[in-house]
Order: C-alpha cells, then sequence, then structure tokens
C-alpha cells in the first residue's frame, strides 16, 4: 500500500467531531431552560446528522428549542508541540 492511500484510508475528510448544546424550554415550565449535550461524527459543514436530530426533536419531543450551540474539531490532525517551562526532579 502506498502511504497516499493509507492517509486517505485513516482519515476520514470532512468527517468531525461535532458537539452541540441546546437549549430547550421546559414543556411544563416553558419560562425555565434546560440544556442537552448532543455528540456524534458529523460531516462538515453540512452537518446532516445534526439537522436529522434536531428535526426528530421539532417533530417528536415537546420541549421547544431555545437555541442551539455547535463546536466541531478534525478527527486528525498533526501533532504539536509544547516547550516545558520548567524542570522537576525527583529522589
Amino acid at each position: 500500500m502506498l502511504l497516499r492511500e493509507i492517509d486517505s484510508f485513516v482519515r476520514i475528510p470532512d468527517w468531525r467531531l461535532t458537539t452541540a448544546e441546546i437549549l430547550y424550554h421546559l414543556p411544563d415550565h416553558p419560562g425555565l431552560l434546560q440544556t442537552f449535550i448532543w455528540q456524534k461524527l458529523d460531516h462538515a459543514p453540512a452537518f446532516p446528522e445534526l439537522h436529522r436530530f434536531l428535526e426528530f426533536w421539532r417533530r417528536d419531543i415537546e420541549g421547544p428549542l431555545h437555541s442551539v450551540r455547535v463546536a466541531s474539531a478534525a478527527l486528525s490532525r498533526p501533532v504539536g508541540f509544547r516547550f516545558a517551562d520548567g524542570e522537576f526532579r525527583l529522589h
């Protein structure tokens, strides 16, 4: 196998770990907000899995949505290096 083939096999282009913080109104107390965290692998930038979940929420769950905040991170990225600021010695 060539290195290019391995790289395309290991990396999934545009698929990212997507986290959504969903704020919704409680059905019994509409003045109160509750939070729900949703996390899944999704295809950026369209996020079809997130849209599918939000459509399910609107259709089947009683708590009306207030807001959705989305964060997304690549599955693989180059390694970053940091230099240590100090040195610790143990006897």
